[in-house]
């Protein structure tokens, strides 16, 4: 009798695994008798919470798309900006939506490599999410006077010149990123495309908005939850604001030097077919 008991809820939590593997795409092969006796114990909570996990994804999965993830992130962005400057709790409120809008930014890419929806149009829609993303922050912390207006100048220029190149690579049949990327070097692709260097760029960036909410709350206006502090603390902050924003800035121009350097022949194939194409037009006329 106790062996019959201990035996249908081993076979419970079979099905329950068999439900998950199904759910999940990921076959585990069947145990045998003596070896699911042994998991008993744990493995009925497991499967419990794995359905229940993928119960939860597969929900999310099903409505959202990683273009769909990337209007998210403008949005929340855009709103972010928008509470700065208005009382404590927005400010501190704009921050928390900064970095919920950096982690969709980490969301759509996982979305992507994980429903196997990563397309060039995708690719550069994330990329224009970016620079909307960093013009307007950079932008308001500059109308403000918290940063130099040089530093929008500089990122919204930067933008500008590696979207122009990609595109004309786009034109000629590369992609951003991926085995037919544009970037054909192993350094341009480490400072580029790789994970570490997107992460880190996103950190930084991340990093640089909240630091400057944070000041804008706690230091700026008649809001500012400190209040008016000593010139030496003052200076400190104001000058570790520049650390961050310029590093920022730096890492910013260091990642778009392999686009300018190896974008470069795509601008050339340009501008050398053109002519002929001028020729053939008027042979043709």
């Amino acid at each position: 009798m106790f062996d019959a008991a201990k035996r249908e809820k081993a076979d419970k939590w079979q099905k329950l695994l068999a439900q998950t593997a199904k759910r999940t795409g990921h076959a585990r092969p069947d145990l045998n008798e003596e070896e699911r006796f042994s998991e008993r114990k744990f493995g009925r909570e497991a499967a419990f919470l794995a359905l229940r996990r993928d119960g939860m994804a597969g929900s999310f999965d099903a409505g959202w798309t990683p273009n769909k993830v990337t209007l998210l992130r403008v949005g929340v962005g855009f709103v972010a900006v928008c509470l700065f400057g208005r009382s404590t709790w927005a400010n501190l409120g704009a921050v928390a939506l900064t970095v919920a809008a950096i982690a969709l930014d980490a969301l759509d890419g996982h979305l992507a490599r994980k429903k196997k929806m990563a397309t060039p149009i995708g690719a550069q829609l994330d990329v224009l999410g970016d620079r909307m993303i960093e013009n307007v922050y950079f932008t308001y912390f500059a109308v403000v006077g918290m940063v130099s207006l040089w530093l929008p100048v500089l990122f919204f220029a930067r933008g500008a010149a590696t979207d122009f190149l990609r595109g004309l690579a786009l034109k000629a049949g590369y992609s951003g990123w991926g085995a037919n990327g544009m970037l054909q070097t192993w350094w341009g692709r480490a400072l580029v495309a790789s994970r570490w260097s997107r992460g880190l760029y996103a950190a930084m960036k991340c990093v640089c908005f909240c630091y400057l909410g944070l000041e804008l709350a706690l230091t700026r206006g008649p809001v500012a939850l400190l209040g008016s502090l000593a010139s030496d603390a003052h200076m400190t902050i104001r000058m570790l604001a520049h650390v961050l924003t310029w590093t920022t800035a730096a890492f910013c121009i260091v990642r778009g030097l392999p686009v300018l350097v190896e974008g470069w022949k795509y601008l050339a194939r340009s501008t050398s077919a053109a002519p002929r194409e001028t020729g053939m037009a008027r042979e043709v006329a």
